[in-house]
């Protein structure tokens, strides 16, 4: 009976192991823009956010990766009347699967 159970302890511990290598790995990344106006800063940060996760993956030897939804916050930098500036920043969960190259 003891032999059972050690037996069915390895297989679920094998098991639970194995599905853990399979999984992604996750990181969240950021980019930051200050910039006149607010429409370009968000822009802007959403698309060098984009750039960065493909440099960090090619940098890194990730091959195949997925961005997550962005998400953009802005605060207001300097206000002069009649022109402000915001600090945007958008950040996303940057996944992949696989080991990344040390």
């Amino acid at each position: 009976m003891r032999t059972r159970i050690l037996l069915a302890s390895t297989i679920v511990l094998a098991g639970i192991l194995a599905a853990g290598s399979a999984q992604a790995a996750c990181k969240r990344l950021g980019f930051t823009v200050n910039d006149y106006g607010k429409k370009g800063p968000t822009e802007d940060a959403k698309k060098l956010l984009d750039k960065y996760a493909a440099s960090y993956a090619k940098k890194n030897g990730i091959k195949s990766y997925q961005l997550g939804k962005k998400k953009v916050t802005c605060k207001l930098f300097l206000d002069f009347g009649f022109f402000d500036e915001h600090t945007c920043k958008a950040s996303a969960t940057f996944c992949y699967k696989g080991k990344k190259k040390l």
